[in-house]
């Protein structure tokens, strides 16, 4: 059973310094006060690179991997999956929200949750790039939020390009869909299972296929199509 004792207490915008590796880098960030806030800026377009910026951003990477070896490897009460996520995320989980693990993710401090969200098992959301999953919204088996693409140029050897995914309130994605990186998903939508989103999904819309195409619309009154 977890205990206050099995987790790091971490302050907001900073992380305990874990490993022995990048000492240097990590003594530099310390210097620089760098911040989880600092981290996400260096995802945008254009981030100028910065070395203790990018130890910071590997403690947080190796962080969130310890706490979701903590999550997965043994039982937890809802409470503590709540504890653990907030820890994971660096915002508080409010109460109402539910999650049936094993959950993945590389990163977590760019996650944001709205109240009353169910999370299904086996998860996967990379969100360097940023993901907001509004009210009571409820995201299905196996689903991936992927808010990285890669660069098809040769000469920029694959470089990383971030971009948020953005989900409304009441919104069902089905299991084992994928959502793509720059993609908003409007309040009431709907999304099938296995469908694979790379454009935007119009509030009360029902989606699917790869790449999703539009289905029916919900009628906002009656729920009727």
């Amino acid at each position: 059973m977890m205990n206050d004792k099995t987790l790091p207490k971490i302050a907001k915008g900073t992380l305990p310094i874990i490993g022995v590796t990048k000492v240097k880098q990590v003594e530099e960030a310390s210097a620089e006060k760098i911040t989880v806030e600092d981290v996400i800026a260096g995802f945008s377009e254009g981030a100028v690179k910065n070395t203790a910026r990018l130890a910071f951003a590997e403690q947080l990477f190796q962080e969130a991997i310890r706490l979701g070896m903590e999550l997965n490897t043994k039982y937890h009460t809802p409470e503590e999956i709540r504890k653990i996520m907030t820890l994971l995320t660096g915002k508080k989980i409010d109460g109402t929200f539910r999650m049936f693990p094993p959950f993945y993710t590389d990163f977590g401090k760019n996650i944001q949750f709205g109240k009353d969200v169910f999370i299904n098992s086996g998860c996967h959301f990379q969100d360097q790039g940023g993901i907001t999953i509004g009210d009571g919204s409820l995201i299905g088996h196996n689903v991936v939020l992927a808010t990285i693409n890669h660069d098809l140029n040769p000469k920029n050897n694959r470089k990383n390009h971030y971009a948020s995914i953005k989900i409304g309130e009441h919104v069902w994605i089905g299991s084992n869909a994928t959502v793509l990186s720059g993609v908003e998903i409007g309040d009431w939508s709907v999304i099938a299972a296995g469908a694979v989103v790379t454009k935007d999904v119009s509030a009360y819309t029902v989606v699917g296929g790869v790449p999703a195409k539009i289905i029916k619309t919900i009628d906002k009154e009656t729920g009727g199509y």
